[in-house]
């Protein structure tokens, strides 16, 4: 093959920054953008109302709440952030976009609810040890009227996170691809489960202040506030465990390697399949690359028509961006592995013959 079969030219070098650009591009995240803002404004106005109110009643179930609720407008407005930059499309720097920042952000958000979780606690603990007068009508209307608040921001981030949000990549289309259920987004997730903890807050307020002002159980306010940090704890964790898992390039959940291999497998031209790494750039958007060993002597066109075959298959499986080396099974790749599925990439030498020959991670 001559040097010049290895060169671009100006239209190759644009065409390919076409594809960059279009195999990692925005997904339509309006919707969910509208939803934060209507959000953001909301929240942040009671929140002022709420605090006050706690203040003036002295009610720990409603600081804690108000304190919850600005924790919220932080996270509404930070993932609004994470969507606006995430719309940023490919470059030569970021080949991914930017769309991972939408995780990072969800795993502060859920850091942030598990630090509120803990001071909530041990403010109900000094609370428990020192109960203090409050005015139970005063936080009674003001947890009613934040559980309202708190129904109506729900309500409109549930709306807008279940139908708005499902155009993700895919090399075609095809009936099963479109049957795909829309995958949750974790950054909104994340925002929806703040604002969720922030209504379970205001209910714990109002059955509080009904305890107090029917039976005179002041403790009431403090195992309030203490059940609503339990809710928010396991909620935090929930999205900072996911999360970290994205970062780590694990596997999405309701994908199997297995169920993987035997799609690949299932076409009559594909004898083998290695090296198979599955993952998620953000939510909802699969990834994956792998070797296929194929008959030695398939044509470049053939093997074209294959790749193209396969993904469509993965499409199946809400996998949209797809890389595949196809070998025979004389390449030292195929025999480096034997039939091991996953390669374990830190035993693998650079300057062995059996290293990854013009295929690296």
């Amino acid at each position: 093959m001559s040097q010049k079969d290895y060169m671009y030219d100006d239209k190759d070098d644009h065409d390919h920054d076409e594809h960059l650009e279009q195999t990692v591009a925005p997904r339509d995240t309006k919707g969910y953008q509208r939803t934060l803002l209507f959000s953001f404004i909301i929240i942040t106005g009671y929140m002022f109302i709420e605090a006050i109110g706690g203040l003036l009643t002295g009610s720990l179930a409603l600081l804690s709440d108000a304190g919850h609720m600005l924790s919220d407008a932080i996270a509404l407005g930070a993932t609004l952030m994470a969507f606006k930059i995430g719309e940023k499309t490919a470059t030569h720097q970021k080949t991914f976009g930017y769309k991972r920042f939408e995780i990072i952000v969800a795993t502060v958000n859920g850091a942030t609810l598990v630090i509120i979780a803990l001071m909530i606690f041990y403010e109900a603990i000094e609370r428990f040890n020192t109960p203090t007068e409050i005015a139970s009508q005063g936080m009674l209307i003001i947890a009613t009227i934040g559980m309202l608040v708190n129904i109506l921001v729900a309500w409109l981030m549930h709306r807008g996170s279940s139908g708005d949000d499902h155009h993700g990549h895919s090399h075609g289309t095809s009936d099963s691809a479109a049957d795909i259920k829309a995958p949750v987004n974790l950054n909104m997730q994340s925002a929806y489960l703040h604002v969720l903890s922030d209504l379970l807050g205001s209910v714990a307020a109002i059955i509080a202040a009904l305890l107090m002002m029917g039976f005179g159980w002041i403790w009431a306010d403090a195992v309030a506030s203490v059940i609503v940090a339990v809710l928010i704890l396991v909620s935090g964790y929930r999205v900072v465990r996911d999360s970290v898992h994205i970062l780590m390039e694990g596997t999405p959940e309701g994908i199997s390697l297995s169920t993987v291999e035997a799609k690949l497998l299932a076409h009559k031209q594909v004898q083998q399949v290695h090296d198979l790494h599955v993952w998620s750039i953000t939510s909802g958007l699969n990834a994956l690359s792998c070797h296929v060993v194929v008959n030695g002597d398939m044509s470049i066109s053939a093997a074209s028509m294959l790749i193209a075959d396969l993904e469509q298959r993965l499409l199946a499986l809400d996998i949209q961006h797809v890389t595949i080396q196809v070998e025979s099974a004389s390449h030292p790749q195929t025999q480096a592995h034997g039939e091991a599925l996953v390669c374990d990439i830190s035993e693998r030498p650079v300057d062995n013959d059996s290293s990854h020959i013009g295929h690296s991670h």
